[in-house]
């Protein structure tokens, strides 16, 4: 990773202010905000343009969106205002939703090996992510760990972000070992879920730069 850069940094799963407050005040990039209701994490569009109201800095709204209808999105972006809609979804209903919303689209991704890795990056950013148990009921989410080191070398030609797992003590790792340009976590600052730790948040962003600009 080239010395000039700076690894990204996303917090996912606000739902209340002392959390949203830590990721602008500690210069998180992106600040995710989750509209699905299996989500101990889930929001309601009004509750996150409260938060967004309180000052983004120079962090980015992210809305998180699972096999989602055009109407589930613009109800959200009625009342939400988010900056880049992150789904789960088929390579073509991306692009879809991308064209619709001229929003900046990222799909998430779930691999369970270095061969389930993407050969391209249908919209702005690919989120690599482990695959979820067979009984697990939501994609994401689910505080599992990728095996980092079927990223070992991967050097694909589209922005992407490296999800699942990270926590305080293991992003610098993570980012070492797969030479990830950008990170997202959310259980791993967490007292419980959706209720983020400031101190936590504040740890996070420092690891996960310090190593960047190693």
């Amino acid at each position: 990773m080239p010395a000039h850069c700076r690894t990204g940094v996303k917090i996912c799963g606000l739902t209340e202010a002392a959390g949203f407050d830590a990721c602008v005040e500690h210069g998180a990039d992106w600040i995710g905000f989750v509209f699905f209701n299996r989500s101990p994490r889930f929001v309601k569009p009004q509750q996150v343009a409260g938060l967004v109201g309180r000052g983004l800095g120079h962090a980015r709204a992210v809305g998180l969106f699972v096999h989602p209808s055009d109407e589930d999105i613009a109800r959200v972006l009625e009342h939400a205002p988010l900056d880049v809609l992150q789904i789960y979804a088929s390579d073509a209903r991306a692009q879809q939703v991308a064209q619709t919303f001229a929003l900046p689209v990222w799909l998430s991704f779930p691999v369970a090996g270095r061969e389930d890795l993407p050969a391209k990056c249908p919209v702005q950013r690919m989120l690599i992510e482990p695959r979820p148990p067979k009984d697990a009921t939501r994609p994401g989410g689910n505080a599992q760990k990728l095996d980092w080191s079927m990223l070992a070398g991967w050097k694909p030609p589209f922005p992407w972000m490296l999800a699942g797992g990270l926590g305080v003590e293991s992003v610098a790792e993570a980012i070492r070992i797969t030479g990830a340009p950008a990170v997202d976590v959310s259980s791993g600052v967490e007292s419980a879920p959706g209720i983020k730790d400031p101190a936590l948040i504040a740890r996070f962003v420092r690891n996960a730069r310090t190593t960047g600009e190693v």
